[in-house]
C-alpha cells in the first residue's frame, strides 16, 4: 500500500508541476472530472486526438509557410484551429503561442510566423512528452491498485 501512496503522491506532484509551469490550465481538470467508470480513457483518447490533429496542422503550417505566395488567411485558419483545440483540452502554453502567431498572420509578417511556428512546435513537443509521462504515471497508480486523485 505504501507504494500506491508513493505513486499517487508522485502523480499529484507531477501534475501540480505541469499546472505551475503553465503547461496545463483548469480546463484540463474539468476534462478529468468528465471521466468516469463508463469511459475511463476519456481524457487519454481526447488528448490522443489532439496530438494527431496537431501534428497534421503543424505539418500543414510548415508547408504553407514554404510557399512562394503565402496565404495568410489559410495559415491563420490553421492556427485558429490549433488554438481552439489546445484551449479545449487545457494546453495553455500552446494556446498562448497561437495567439501571437495569429497576430503575425494579421500583420502578414513571414518572419514572425516562422518564429511562432518553431515556438508552437517546441511547446507542442514539450507538452506531448509531459502528458505522455502523466498518463504513464496514472497507469502505474492503477496497475498498483490505486485510484487517480482528480482533480489535482
Amino acid at each position: 500500500m505504501d507504494s500506491v501512496v508513493q505513486l499517487q503522491r508522485q502523480l499529484v506532484d507531477y501534475a501540480g508541476q505541469l499546472f505551475n509551469e503553465g503547461f496545463l490550465d483548469e480546463q484540463f481538470n474539468q476534462l478529468q472530472q468528465l471521466q468516469d467508470e463508463s469511459n475511463p480513457d476519456f481524457v487519454v483518447e481526447l488528448v490522443t486526438l489532439f496530438f494527431e490533429d496537431s501534428e497534421k496542422l503543424l505539418n500543414e503550417l510548415a508547408k504553407d509557410l514554404e510557399q512562394q505566395s503565402i496565404d495568410y488567411r489559410k495559415i491563420d485558419a490553421h492556427v485558429h484551429q490549433l488554438k481552439g483545440s489546445s484551449s479545449s483540452i487545457g494546453v495553455q502554453r500552446v494556446q498562448k503561442v497561437c495567439i501571437a502567431f495569429r497576430n503575425y498572420c494579421e500583420e502578414r509578417n513571414i518572419e514572425g510566423c516562422q518564429k511562432c511556428l518553431q515556438q508552437v512546435k517546441n511547446e507542442y513537443s514539450l507538452v506531448k512528452t509531459k502528458l505522455e509521462t502523466l498518463f504513464k504515471l496514472e497507469q502505474q497508480v492503477l496497475a498498483a491498485g490505486g485510484s487517480i486523485p482528480w482533480p489535482m
